[in-house]
């Protein structure tokens, strides 16, 4: 059984998130360990979103997930240091059919701030590596994810919302256009050096900014060096925040504020040129009491949220249509791959009679022909009941095939080879004494 838990921006608090990030995506071993039931996990965190995937024991069809879920959860909350019931009122709940679509949506930027978002397909993948990385994925969570990741390039090549290289980060720089007179005369700090940060600095040159400083708060200078751009040192850091025009925080170093209200506004005090902030840190990079602060406009995940522009209902519909669908045909592949173990018994079963009779009817003298009668007729009778257990698989109802292939077709070679030899018994009971001839 397939379970997620969901924590996303549009229902979390922003505190509680934050909490929720900073156990961060390799906390997948963990949440795996915590309950007997669970087989795998794969573990989904970005800035705006915390997300767990758990592939359950397969167990009989009255069992709940429940106690699992609430193993899982307990742990969440110790490395969150969330109390257990905020985490239990924080989360969304999703199992069986119902995690393939949220999570198909997920990867296509249907559930994002930015719908449609460019990075959200990149870090679904990465969650993946990062869960095979640690050896707690499990064939149900590989399929599930790769389904995703195609779903997502299917949504964007099919609909306008692959035309328009959508992202929080550009958002945000969109939102903040109308703050800055001209983005080519900006002096822009950038904090962070990691992918998102990569992200930013796309999203400013896009919009035309040139003079761009960065400041790396683990004090690495690679990705100045291969952007070409300004490195600010920590020693100079306080003075060039001080004089930025606009700073954008986007750091996964997360002991203290990149920017905190008394230093910040010690290191401005006598400048009265207006700045502009935009926080993309989760957890927060920026000390929220900024915004007391005179000529300060602070713009954070919870202000860039309120901010989002509604997207043409037409397009969003298109995408959720490719979403159910493919959520659909993952849900009858599941079941049809639900039955194999069931399609593989009979299978056995079947091959060890014809192999028997086989053997029987060659020391009899039977010739090629009815070698290749029996071989015929038994595929024939396999390719029926198979194609009726996908069938029936499909619809929902491939527990009942099962059990009526477990019954029918035993696994125990000894019953097997009890059930022939009963066979054999009758069929000497009813014959003459003589024999046949």
């Amino acid at each position: 059984m397939l379970v997620c838990l969901s924590a996303h921006q549009r229902t979390t608090p922003l505190e509680a998130l934050e909490r929720l990030s900073v156990v961060g995506d390799t906390v997948a071993t963990d949440l795996a360990a915590s309950h007997e039931a669970i087989r795998g996990a794969v573990v989904l965190a970005t800035c705006n979103r915390f997300e767990a995937y758990f592939d359950l024991v397969d167990a009989p069809d009255e069992t709940s997930p429940v106690p699992a879920m609430d193993a899982a959860m307990e742990r969440l909350a110790e490395l969150s240091a969330l109390p257990f019931r905020d985490v239990r009122e924080t989360v969304d709940f999703a199992h069986g059919n119902r995690v393939a679509e949220h999570l198909f949506s997920v990867a296509s930027g249907l559930d994002s701030v930015a719908v449609g978002e460019d990075e959200i397909a990149g870090q679904v993948r990465r969650a993946l590596d990062a869960a095979r990385r640690e050896g707690v994925t499990t064939a149900s969570l590989e399929h599930l994810f790769q389904r995703a990741t195609e779903t997502s390039r299917a949504v964007k090549n099919s609909t306008q919302l692959g035309e328009s290289g959508r992202s929080l980060v550009r958002l945000a720089v969109e939102l903040a256009g109308s703050r800055i007179g001209s983005w080519e005369a900006a002096r822009v700090l950038l904090v962070g050096t990691g992918r998102y940060a990569a992200a930013s600095l796309a999203a400013l040159r896009a919009v035309g900014a040139v003079d761009i400083r960065v400041h790396s708060r683990s004090g690495r200078d690679r990705f100045a060096k291969r952007e070409h751009l300004t490195p600010v040192s920590a020693t100079d850091f306080p003075a060039e925040a001080a004089l930025a025009d606009v700073i954008v925080t986007c750091t996964t170093t997360t002991d203290t504020y990149a920017l905190d209200t008394e230093s910040h506004g010690a290191a401005r005090a006598g400048v009265t040129s207006p700045q502009l902030i935009i926080d993309l840190g989760m957890p927060r990079n920026v000390d929220p009491g900024l915004r007391s602060l005179p000529d300060i406009d602070l713009l954070d995940l919870d202000t860039i949220r309120v901010h989002a522009p509604i997207d043409e209902f037409a397009t969003i519909g298109e995408a959720r249509l490719i979403v159910q669908t493919a959520a659909q045909r993952h849900a009858m592949a599941r079941r049809v791959h639900e039955v194999a173990p069931a399609v593989v018994q009979m299978r056995t079963h079947v091959q060890k009679v014809l192999d028997r009779e086989i053997a029987r009817a060659r020391s009899r003298g039977a010739d090629t022909e009815t070698e290749a009668a029996l071989r015929h007729f038994s595929g024939a009778l396999l390719h029926g009941l198979i194609s009726q257990g996908h069938t029936l698989a499909a619809a929902g109802a491939g527990t009942a095939w099962t059990r009526a292939i477990d019954t029918v077709f035993p696994t125990d070679d000894a019953s097997s080879d009890d059930t022939a030899a009963g066979v054999d018994a009758e069929r000497m009971s009813v014959e003459p004494a003589g024999g046949r001839g």
